[in-house]
């Protein structure tokens, strides 16, 4: 009888730790109320666009980093400068080939808290054209409409990802800016 008392009790004291340290935390992007957008430098001007399609999971505790995480990703048929032409030439074989690679993904590795409270740095695996490259972006997170507002920015390579040939007109360098909704699931 004492045995059964036992496990009872150590099965609930584990369910609860689990639970408060990052079980029901999971979120899923919202991709109608986030942007996920790009600028870079075309004849010198910047040129931006931007992506849809987000889908994905987000496990997130600011009490508990290592068990939080992000798998996400877009669809990069779905990209959008304003200007068809452009977005039909973006999405053949020398830019993000979307035929053969029909998503940009990322999965983080590791997130650590930033200096001031809701600011924190992500590391993991951002992934075009097969091509996986490790990345860290700064972001912040604030609670909002029954979700978190996810925001940050970071630098990239195109060149990193194949992403275009050479060009003297064509940046080699991008920014891009991300804000993720996420509904808590």
């Amino acid at each position: 009888m004492k045995t059964g008392i036992l496990r009872y009790f150590l099965l609930a004291a584990a369910i609860t730790v689990l639970h408060s340290t990052g079980w029901g935390q999971e979120y899923s992007p919202v991709d109608k109320s986030s942007a996920i957008k790009f600028s870079i430098k075309n004849f010198g001007l910047p040129v931006g666009g931007s992506f849809t399609g987000l889908q994905g999971t987000i496990h997130f505790n600011s009490s508990a980093l290592a068990l939080s995480m992000f798998n996400v990703s877009v669809d990069a048929n779905t990209v959008n400068t304003g200007m068809g032409a452009r977005d039909n030439h973006l999405r053949k074989e020398e830019y993000f080939n979307v035929q053969k690679y029909p998503i940009l993904s990322f999965v983080s590795k590791q997130i650590t808290a930033g200096d001031k409270p809701g600011k924190y740095l992500l590391t993991g695996t951002f992934t075009i054209k097969g091509i996986s490259k490790q990345i860290s972006l700064p972001f912040t997170v604030v609670s909002q409409n029954d979700g978190l507002l996810f925001t940050g920015e970071c630098k990239l390579n195109r060149k990193d990802f194949k992403v275009g040939g050479s060009s003297f007109v064509l940046s080699d360098n991008l920014m891009v800016s991300l804000s993720v909704f996420a509904k808590k699931n």
